[in-house]
């Protein structure tokens, strides 16, 4: 399926540091725009690292501690003792391509156990950041929106099943399919297809009923 791309659901308003940058600096801007993390550059604009509240921290507790936004608690007390940006980050930076699948990034998120990756061009430049809630964004995709892929893309151009034959409801992101298929193991297919639809919650399929699959009667056939 085409997943909605990266490039789709990040900001591209970011906040970014060079290695030099002073530790007060970047407490300031942390306060200032209300966020957690910031990434650090090179003067070619392709991140080096992070720095994070945690991180920060580092000089408060200046103990090893860690935690989601990605604090290197191997680094403890050299980042006890640092003084910029380049002594403060975490590197490398975890980043993802413009390109990529939200699927893609939200994969690279759960693995890592991060919040947010910071988004690259093809020359490994900085272009934005995409967050957990910036994901999750699919799943506010309308039902026509995601009936109208499945019937489009999944049913008719994937599968070759005729759209008159198969009933496609969609209700808060649950979908449920009826109708006849060409055959039944197209069924299994079908609904790992639907599942793959961006902003698709559920999938269940309901088989026609015998009297219905079996066709006429065999009084009304006499008749």
């Amino acid at each position: 399926m085409n997943h909605q791309k990266v490039r789709d659901q990040m900001s591209d308003a970011v906040v970014r540091v060079q290695a030099g940058t002073p530790f007060k600096e970047i407490a300031h801007l942390l306060q200032e725009y209300d966020i957690t993390a910031v990434p650090v550059v090179d003067d070619q604009n392709r991140p080096l690292g992070v720095v994070s509240e945690a991180d920060l921290l580092q000089k408060m507790w200046g103990e090893p501690q860690g935690d989601e936004d990605g604090a290197d608690a191997s680094a403890g007390p050299d980042k006890a003792r640092a003084t910029d940006a380049a002594g403060l980050m975490t590197s490398p930076a975890l980043c993802a391509r413009e390109d990529w699948s939200v699927v893609d990034a939200a994969r690279m998120m759960a693995r890592h156990r991060v919040k947010r990756l910071l988004v690259v061009d093809a020359d490994g430049r900085l272009i934005g950041v995409v967050s957990r809630s910036d994901l999750l964004r699919v799943y506010l995709r309308t039902d026509q929106a995601i009936r109208r892929e499945i019937v489009e893309e999944v049913l008719v151009k994937a599968l070759g099943e005729s759209p008159a034959e198969v009933q496609v409801d969609v209700t808060h992101g649950h979908v449920v399919l009826g109708g006849h298929l060409s055959s039944r193991t197209t069924v299994p297919v079908l609904k790992d297809m639907c599942r793959a639809v961006d902003g698709v919650v559920a999938v269940e399929y309901r088989p026609p009923r015998a009297a219905e699959s079996d066709g006429p009667s065999r009084d009304a056939a006499d008749g």
